[in-house]
Parts: structure tokens; sequence; C-alpha cells
């Protein structure tokens, strides 16, 4: 069976149309219906299996259904799953530990998504740079990275620099500076006394897969450390070993007064965030300050706790840098002169196409037809973040996908010039 038979078979075609009538039209899926997974693959409805390269962002950093994580979960959810923070549960301590332990910081503030890890770093931010730095009230200024993504909330839309984000969502909470990002000079140039802090994701993601230049955290960091401004490193996405290290900020040796974490807590299994600070910062909240119903749940920190124990005991961030290094060699040696440029750290790894040839999204249902799953991203970006657990037998499969999507996709005059 061919794979435009699999893409409009009856089956696959009803729960498309499904979604397409009765849900809101803010995602362009590939066309295909997903059914199971499980490790490294994924499998549709007619039980075609997928090597998944972008483990839903980073969420399936462990692989799908990891069979520790999902005893985990089972277990928890049969003795005790949501109480809301108005009790104390034997789960949440255990998981708060871990996260400040590993992270080399002094307290958590659990949350669910991403968006409200960065959410509660922004109140953080401010209610510090009033409590305890003496910024003059409603003045309070934090500075953030040109190309930034950090959710969808249209407090964080606001300080977007991306047109489509922001689009008919204002009007926008004021008190962001928008920088370069990777430029400490225009950096240096933007803080004021009453700039509080500067929030920036050490590698960018959906900006595709952006690296800044070496020593650039190491020069914000000392900018920061001067200035009295709080380093808030956003590791939603690049956070517990992505890119080769528990935070990618480690890549240059640096400890931030504060981190957003989210997507690879939950395990791949739910939705999990945290805030993670310095004692003074931690300390501007008090009661009634700040909370969520399901935030820091004793379901929640049962899985983010065994997350975080399985990402140490398997070495999963030495796995990721060592994978990682492998799955660079193997693009660069593919010598496409469709593929202008390989960069990332570790498992998180972006392609960026010459759109002369063909766009990212062609490449992405180009790779699709040949057993592989990938999601573009800014048109020109075919974004590879594996699980981390793939093997290398798993990269050369994917690479050489990649190597025959590329060839059906480019204009034969241009293979001929």
């Amino acid at each position: 069976m061919t794979q435009s038979t699999l893409s409009t078979a009856p089956a696959t075609a009803s729960a498309i149309e499904l979604e397409d009538r009765w849900g809101a039209h803010n995602y362009h899926p590939l066309p295909v219906v997903l059914t199971r997974g499980e490790g490294v693959y994924l499998w549709d409805e007619q039980g075609r299996r997928y090597l998944d390269m972008m483990s839903a962002y980073s969420a399936v950093s462990f692989g799908h259904s990891r069979p520790e994580l999902v005893e985990a979960l089972t277990q928890q959810a049969q003795r005790l799953a949501i109480t809301s923070r108005a009790y104390h549960t034997d789960r949440l301590g255990p998981f708060l530990e871990k996260l400040c332990r590993l992270t080399g910081l002094a307290r958590a503030l659990p949350m669910n998504t991403g968006a409200e890890a960065v959410e509660t770093a922004i109140k953080a931010a401010r209610k510090w740079g009033y409590r305890v730095k003496g910024v003059p009230q409603g003045q309070a200024q934090i500075i953030v990275a040109a190309g930034n993504f950090a959710g969808r909330t249209t407090t964080i839309v606001g300080f977007s620099s991306e047109a489509q984000y922001r689009d008919g969502f204002g009007p926008f909470a004021p008190g962001f500076v928008e920088v370069p990002y990777g430029d400490v000079a225009a950096l240096e140039r933007a803080i004021t006394p009453h700039t509080a802090a500067f929030l920036v994701e050490p590698i960018q993601g959906e900006a595709g897969i952006v690296v800044p230049p070496a020593g650039y955290l190491r020069a914000v960091r000392e900018l920061c450390t001067r200035h009295r401004v709080l380093l808030i490193c956003d590791e939603v996405q690049t956070g517990l070993g992505r890119t080769g290290r528990v935070l990618a900020c480690e890549h240059e040796g640096v400890l931030p007064d504060a981190v957003t974490l989210g997507k690879a807590l939950g395990g791949g299994l739910l939705p999990v965030s945290a805030f993670v600070a310095r004692e003074d910062v931690m300390s501007v909240f008090g009661p009634g300050d700040h909370g969520s119903t399901f935030g820091g749940n004793p379901l929640a920190a049962a899985v983010g706790l065994a997350a975080l124990e399985l990402l140490e005991r398997e070495g999963l961030s030495e796995q990721a840098e060592r994978q990682g290094r492998y799955l660079r060699e193997r693009l660069l040696a593919l010598q496409h002169p469709a593929v202008r440029e390989v960069r990332g750290k570790g498992l998180l790894v972006g392609v960026e196409i010459d759109p002369r040839f063909a766009s990212a999204r062609a490449v992405c249902e180009a790779l699709m037809a040949e057993g592989v799953l990938s999601k573009d991203t800014h048109h020109t970006v075919v974004r590879l973040a594996p699980p981390l657990v793939i093997t290398g037998a798993q990269i050369d499969s994917a690479v050489a996908a990649l190597g025959r999507a590329l060839r059906s996709v480019e204009p034969d005059s241009r293979l001929a010039a």
C-alpha cells in the first residue's frame, strides 16, 4: 500500500475531517493520524510505523510510553491524583527537592505548561525588582531577545518579534524591552536602573534552532551580575538533557538566577512545568500571590520525579551529547546543495533548507512519506529533536530518509544546475 493510499484511507480521512470540522484551525498538522507510540516510534491508523524525530517539541524526551514512567503514572493515579495545593501531599516535596538539587537552585514553584512557568518567572522578576532591587513601583522592565518563543499567553506574545503571534491580540502588557539575540553590547545598552531581569533561551528553538555565539551566556551572566539584573534562562525546550547537559546553560558553566522548565518534565505523559530560582527571588511570593489548581498535583509530581530520576540513572544527557554529535556529522555528510546549514547542540538540531530548492514544509511532507516525522519552523528549517534514547542505527535511518526526501522535492532543473 502506497503512502498516498494510506493518507486518503477512509478512517484517516474521517479523523482529519472531524478535527477540521469541530476544531479551531490554529494548527496545520501533517496529514497523518497517529494512534500509538513506543520508544522512538509512532504508528498511524493503518499500522504504518514512523520514526519520531520531533518528540513533541522535546516533551517526549524519554520516548513514548516509557514503562517506568507509565508505571509511576498508573500507581499514583490509583492512589491519589489531584488535591489542589490547599493540602500537603507525600509526592510534592521529593519532586521539588530533586528539581532544586538537579538545577543547583534553592526553591521550585510547580505549574503545568511551559507558558505558565514563564508567566511565573515574569511575576517573580517584577516583584523582585520592586521588593529587593528597589525599582519604583510600576516601572520594572524585563529585557527579552528578538526571535524569542516562550508561549502563547497574551503577555508572552506581546513581547514576541513574530508578527503573526501578535496580530489581533493586543493591547499588550508594557514593561518589555527587546534586544538582538546573541548581542552582549546591545544588552548592556538596554539595561537601566529599572531593569529587573533578562529572559533568554540558551538556544532559540522555535526561531529555528539558533545557537548564540560562543561565550555569549558567560558574558551575559557577568553583565547581569554587575548590574544586579536577574538572569532567567528559559529551558522549557532545551532543559533536561536535550542539548547534552541537564540545562543548556551548563555548556558555558553558567548558573542562572532562575530557570523555567517544562515539556520533558512530564515524561511525555502529562503537562508538568516549574519555575526554579534562588532564595531571594522565590521569597517574594507569599500565600495567595500565585498558584494553580493543578500545579504540583500528586500525579504530576510522581511522574516528574520519576522522569528526573530516569534522566540521571540512564545518563541521558551524556547520551544526547554523543548521539547529537553523530547526528550532525551524518547530516553534514549528506553534502546536499539544498542544505544551507546544520546547527544545534545535543539532540536539538536544525537543518536550514535553501528555499530556492523547497520549503521546509515540503521536506517534512516528503520525510513523512519516507516513514520519518518532523515539523518545520519558520518555513526554512527542519527540526530534528528525537527522543534521547535514539540509537545510532535509527539516526542512520533518519538521515538516509532525509537524503531521499531532499532528492524527491528538489526541481529537476536545479538538480541539473
